[in-house]
């Protein structure tokens, strides 16, 4: 039987036009292709991957869309929730999508702990409070973002292409040429990091 892997990722935003223009793109529909193969090439059916937010963009249709989208894709998946996913309690109707997200998800939560190569961890979609990412200029929800105690964050929201800025490794997949990133590539960044 194949070893179970663990991969991270964030930030797809499935079916959404400006963030695949963004990403050099002029069709969602390349773009969401081109995330499908890189994950598919990566991932097996025995692995887990750690989600860290935003799938879509848009209403129920767009995030239904993702969801069967990211169920086509293999490996077992733990989200946690992104300002652009309808489960976030930062909506009102949080609760109205999540029986959809469950069907795709094994779990989805807020925040997260992990130890890494004997180093902790926290996941989270949001960078800290004191983020200092130039992508990060607006610094919105505030009160969904982690303060910064010293301790690791793996985090997406930004699209930013740097990978680490003071302890946070960004897994999103603009900094990882549009793929998840695996765990040994997160343990290296935390031995090496800078």
């Amino acid at each position: 039987m194949p070893r179970r892997q663990s991969w991270f990722t964030a930030d797809p935003h499935i079916g959404h036009l400006k963030v695949a223009e963004l990403r050099g793109f002029t069709d969602v529909e390349d773009h969401d292709a081109e995330l499908a193969r890189r994950w598919d090439a990566a991932v097996t059916d025995v692995d887990l991957v750690w989600v860290l937010g935003d799938l879509s963009a848009g209403g129920k249709g767009a995030q239904l869309r993702a969801l069967r989208w990211l169920a086509e894709r293999p490996g077992t998946k733990r989200l946690i929730a992104g300002n652009h996913d309808g489960v976030h309690p930062m909506h009102r109707d949080a609760t109205a999508l999540l029986p959809d997200y469950l069907k795709v998800f094994e779990s989805v939560g807020l925040a997260a702990r992990r130890r890494i190569g004997g180093v902790e961890v926290l996941l989270s979609h949001f960078p800290y409070q004191d983020s200092t990412d130039p992508a990060d200029t607006h610094n919105r929800y505030e009160q969904w973002r982690l303060p910064n105690l010293g301790v690791w964050l793996l985090h997406g929201h930004t699209h930013s292409g740097q990978r680490v800025r003071g302890h946070a490794i960004h897994v999103g997949v603009d900094a990882w040429e549009l793929g998840p990133v695996p765990l040994s590539a997160v343990a290296e960044l935390l031995r090496t990091p800078g």
